[in-house]
């Protein structure tokens, strides 16, 4: 009779990491592509009004935003509306310099295709929109467009 001999000393194969870096950049090639970053944090109160014909804009680089509403934070911007521009509470005065600030960072060919965005809360008095239209009508920024969300099918 023969007699069956274990090897004690016996290890597992070690495993083939070669391929590791790969994945790992195609994992992080993927995420870069498909992560939009967040450019602008919305201070205000955003429930826009809804509307039944709408339309979506074509070059959304070519918008410049102008929040209006109430603030999120009551306690510590009070309870009045107020205009946000880019990240920052603004007066009706400061919407010139934006417009000129924006107009500057286009090229000189897209600057004619600039258009102003209003994201106005649907509880919004309709005063300081007109005051913020007004403002836009001085500097000649003529081309508005009023955010609205698509009125539901009930």
């Amino acid at each position: 009779m023969s007699k069956f001999k274990t090897k004690k000393g016996k290890e597992s194969p070690a495993i083939n990491t070669s391929s590791l870096p790969d994945i790992i950049f195609m994992l992080l090639f993927f995420f870069m592509v498909t992560t939009t970053m967040r450019e602008v944090t919305v201070r205000v109160q955003q429930k826009m009004p809804e509307a039944t014909e709408i339309q979506k804009l074509e070059r959304k680089s070519l918008v410049s935003f102008i929040y209006i509403g109430e603030p999120k934070n009551s306690k510590l911007y009070g309870t009045t509306e107020r205009i946000q521009l880019n990240d920052v509470f603004a007066n009706v005065d400061d919407i010139s310099e934006f417009v000129a600030q924006e107009r500057e960072a286009r090229d000189e060919a897209d600057r004619k295709l600039l258009t102003t965005s209003l994201k106005v809360n649907g509880m919004t008095k309709m005063g300081i929109v007109t005051d913020v239209k007004q403002e836009l009508r001085k500097v000649g920024a003529f081309k508005i467009n009023y955010s609205t969300r698509k009125k539901t099918q009930k």
